[in-house]
């Protein structure tokens, strides 16, 4: 089956990156002109990608469509655009709820929303499918993770989770800026860092069962260090505010949502 891009900005160019990396099992993948550069460099990068025409040469040449463009600017790039029935709609937009999908994508039956990270270029994106889908799973899973959810809360809360990112990397910035500032050299100390990370989420994910509040205190000895500036970040109420954050990105989807 030819996998089909409706806009291929960052996130986009990531699947198809990930998708196409093993030459012997990379579907063919056919691209929207939309962002012309991009295309054509993901075109030149691997044989099994090519660049339509247009975005209904995209459909026509495609049965699964992922629509991956902004979502400012979807119904504009839809409302002129014919599906067929039988196309299997993935929607990588943020905030556009399911049944303004189907209704953008009519007469399409299938339709599946997920929200993959650009780790997928990488295939170490976990990404969330509503509803449970086993085709897109299937493609996801290829990628990193897929998440099946039953509802559009779940979906949401996956979705807010994501906006965490960030702050990883200005946590590991902090520490990192910290070392220069005992007089380490900014490259071995960004160095030190992400391969400390690297190991915790390499613990993470070989210990699959364990929770990371018992991973957490797996690294805490008592009266020790971990367990110190674990201590001065809870009385600072760091982790709370973490957790306020989230909540305020979930409430933005749901009035977004009306």
């Amino acid at each position: 089956m030819t996998i089909g891009v409706i806009g291929t900005g960052a996130i986009a160019a990531a699947i198809v990156e990930g998708l196409s990396t093993d030459d012997k099992s990379a579907p063919d993948i056919l691209l929207s002109p939309r962002n012309a550069e991009i295309a054509a460099s993901l075109a030149a990068r691997f044989a099994n990608v090519s660049v339509a025409a247009s975005n209904q040469a995209v459909l026509d040449g495609s049965g699964m469509v992922l629509i991956a463009v902004r979502p400012q600017v979807a119904a504009d790039v839809l409302k002129d655009l014919a599906f067929r029935a039988d196309h299997h709609v993935v929607s990588l937009m943020a905030i556009i709820g399911l049944d303004e999908v189907k209704a953008m994508a009519s007469p399409a039956e299938r339709v599946t929303r997920v929200i993959p990270l650009p780790s997928t270029a990488q295939r170490m994106g976990p990404t969330p499918v509503f509803p449970p889908d086993k085709e897109a799973a299937a493609l996801f899973n290829r990628l990193g993770v897929a998440i099946e959810v039953e509802t559009a809360a779940e979906f949401d809360a996956l979705s807010a989770a994501t906006a965490s990112m960030a702050s990883v990397f200005t946590f590991a910035e902090t520490i990192a800026h910290w070392l220069a500032g005992q007089g380490i050299a900014y490259p071995d100390a960004r160095r030190f860092v992400a391969t400390m990370m690297r190991g915790l989420t390499n613990t993470a994910m070989l210990n699959a069962e364990a929770s990371f509040a018992e991973l957490a205190d797996e690294h805490t000895t008592a009266g020790g260090i971990n367990e110190q500036v674990v201590k001065h970040l809870q009385d600072k109420g760091a982790f709370h505010q973490l957790s306020e954050g989230l909540d305020a990105v979930l409430k933005r989807f749901k009035d977004a949502a009306g």
